[in-house]
């Protein structure tokens, strides 16, 4: 067995290539998870760097010097900063807090028509059972409660964190899209000559990450802006906060579309209950989903990633436990990453040959 083992670890990790990948992502992991927290502008900045930095590719293909590229890119991405900041967030965070100020209401409103069930359906409700239920949906309803109390009382810490990001984020994003390529090229300069499996890695992920992130970022535009705009159009209450709602599902694969259906349904059977308006509601939902799944999705990730729906979940729960919003919005591409890795790393037939050998003596 001692033999075995030994053989595997110089078949697979003898190679330098092997342990410079492994130093540098132990490094970025120990990054991460130490300094993460300070260094999270910095992250948020590269992210969004990376996203534009498709546009400003596409404008130099166009005989569009550099500096005046990112001028334009950058322009745009303040302007989108400042319609963020002044109309839908300020919207969102209104609705939010009427929502929650009748959520009373609509509790009162769930308890008669729970309690109906135990005297229509007896064989299936007891009283006892439908009691538990509003008592313990009483008790979530308290913890958000405190968490929002807890929220205003952290305001003034959220407000300078706010500050810092909307100055300091848009200043690292400038010099990221002006200087990128010389910071990169200086970065490239402390690695070895001789990478070829770091270029591997590289070369399969860099395409896949750009088009999916990209790609994503256009997917929760399109996808909550129509569901805004249905929604305003059908008089739901709370149009812009469940338009944003349906647009960031869209970042957990097949888990969102079914998390966010719930709010949608009960808000809509609060203010409608069981009337026609509701069923066009639901209607609109579902057409919204499928066109999505079956039309947007295809066209936006023509390269898709191929991994396997159970890779997707379970990329989506690990990551997402770990870096919470950032873990699941990369999830896709960190599995992703790990394939590259899998596939580029050396493999050794003598081994899997000898192994048999042994196995079969």
């Amino acid at each position: 067995m001692r033999k075995i083992f030994s053989k595997w670890i110089d078949n697979y990790f003898s190679n330098e290539e092997v342990m410079l990948l492994l130093v540098l992502l132990a490094g970025a992991l120990g990054v991460i998870l130490y300094l993460g927290q300070a260094l999270t502008p910095v992250f948020t900045s590269i992210i969004l760097a990376f996203l534009m930095q498709g546009m400003i590719v596409w404008l130099k293909e166009h005989n569009v010097p550099h500096l005046a590229s990112v001028m334009l890119v950058f322009t745009l991405f303040i302007s989108v900063l400042l319609s963020l900041l002044l109309f839908i967030i300020p919207l969102a965070w209104k609705q939010s807090v009427n929502l929650f100020n009748e959520l009373p209401g609509m509790v009162s409103q769930a308890k008669k028509v729970l309690l109906l069930l135990p005297q229509q359906y007896p064989d299936i409700f007891s009283e006892q059972q439908i009691t538990q239920i509003i008592d313990l949906a009483t008790t979530e309803l308290r913890k958000v409660g405190q968490m929002v109390v807890t929220y205003s009382l952290n305001s003034i810490t959220g407000l300078v964190a706010l500050l810092i990001y909307v100055v300091l984020v848009p200043i690292l994003i400038f010099f990221f899209l002006k200087d990128g390529s010389s910071l990169v090229r200086w970065w490239v300069s402390f690695l070895p000559q001789k990478r070829e499996m770091l270029t591997q890695v590289w070369t399969e992920m860099d395409q896949q990450i750009a088009n999916y992130v990209r790609g994503k970022v256009i997917e929760i535009f399109i996808v909550g802006s129509v569901t805004y705009i249905a929604f305003a159009l059908l008089g739901i209450d709370y149009a812009a906060l469940l338009g944003i709602m349906v647009g960031l599902s869209v970042l957990i694969p097949y888990i969102g579309a079914a998390l966010v259906t719930l709010p949608v349904a009960l808000i809509g059977f609060f203010q409608w209950g069981w009337t026609n308006e509701f069923w066009y509601l639901m209607l609109a939902y579902g057409i919204i989903q499928a066109l999505d799944g079956n039309v947007l999705v295809p066209l936006l990730f023509s390269e898709a990633v191929n991994l396997h729906p159970v890779s997707i979940i379970i990329a989506v729960l690990v990551f997402g436990s770990i870096w919470g919003f950032w873990g699941v919005f990369f999830a896709i591409p960190l599995a992703t990453l790990i394939k590259a890795i899998l596939n580029a790393w050396p493999k050794s037939h003598s081994f899997i040959q000898d192994s048999g050998g042994t196995g079969q003596g």
